[in-house]
């Protein structure tokens, strides 16, 4: 069995179509094919059930992905080891951002590390601060900055706390609550609202705040991402309740603030601290220059 071999099959499993796959690996879609299928002749039991439409794994998939992408993850630390005893950093940094980052410039800080270490694959991703932790923990993510309502505490990951900020309603400037010097829940809850989907860790702080506070509210628009959200905004179509830091100066929004029981949200960046990778921990110095991993 090659390494090969379980690169393949955990890019499919995570594609869920060889086409994608055979793409991301960068090899004729034919050669991954044959290599996985050598794979499960050698093995004796099928990694996936394809049809023309869909591909899925099997049970025996299922478990033969854990434990390949754990001995990948095992081969890329050993390489990044060795050749880091040479002066020379490379392997993979992995890193995850929510889509409302303000307390931290990290395409600025990537860009700087990319300079200084050029052969470290960097690996880029937009998410929830849920399965950032989850991806963390498990070793699958090497650090991400996140954002949790001020009562959450963040689980299985290393954290510094960035900044604590509370949330603000955002509006159009015609909309009738914007010559309000503030805002309540209360009113909020009467409104046409825009957030994160639900069960997002980014839309968490506002359910728990109206949740606390007895009221119901009603999102009519669901956005994974804060221009939308604006965007949607703009039009008058419904008021956002977001970070104030990540909204633009513009003449056609207006920010009010929220009455002491709005929601607060906390941003963190989270490292894994088992044995973190050297790009890892290089990476984090960057951002944090007097953070010990």
């Amino acid at each position: 069995m090659e390494l090969q071999q379980m690169r393949y099959v955990v890019a499919v499993a995570e594609e869920r179509n060889f086409t994608r796959a055979a793409q991301r690996c960068h090899v004729v879609q034919s050669a991954l094919s044959h290599q996985i299928k050598a794979l499960e002749r050698e093995l004796g039991v099928p990694l996936f059930v394809r049809n023309s439409r869909r591909v899925e794994l099997t049970s025996a998939g299922e478990q033969f992905v854990a434990s390949a992408r754990a001995s990948l993850s095992a081969a890329e630390r050993a390489v990044a080891d060795a050749t880091g005893v040479s002066g020379e950093l490379r392997g993979e940094l992995r890193v995850g951002l929510i889509p409302t980052v303000n307390a931290l410039n990290v395409p600025a800080t990537l860009g700087d590390f990319h300079r200084k270490h050029p052969a470290v694959n960097i690996k880029l991703v937009s998410g929830s601060s849920d399965n950032f932790m989850a991806a963390i923990a498990e070793g699958h993510m090497d650090l991400a900055v996140l954002g949790l309502p001020e009562s959450v505490t963040p689980r299985g990951v290393q954290t510094t706390a960035l900044a604590r900020e509370p949330l603000v309603a955002v509006c159009s400037t015609e909309h009738r609550l914007a010559p309000q010097p503030r805002v309540s829940l209360e009113e909020l809850a009467r409104e046409s609202l825009v957030d994160f989907p639900a069960g997002t860790t980014g839309r968490s702080q506002t359910d728990i705040a109206f949740e606390r506070a007895g009221l119901t509210r009603t999102v009519v628009f669901e956005a994974m991402t804060t221009p939308l959200i604006l965007d949607l905004v703009r039009h008058g179509l419904a008021v956002a309740i977001l970070p104030g830091s990540v909204v633009p100066e513009d003449p056609q929004l207006q920010c009010l603030p929220i009455g002491e029981d709005g929601p607060v949200r906390v941003e963190y960046l989270a490292w894994r601290d088992f044995n973190p990778s050297p790009a890892a921990q290089v990476f984090l110095e960057m951002l944090l220059p007097h953070t010990e991993i």
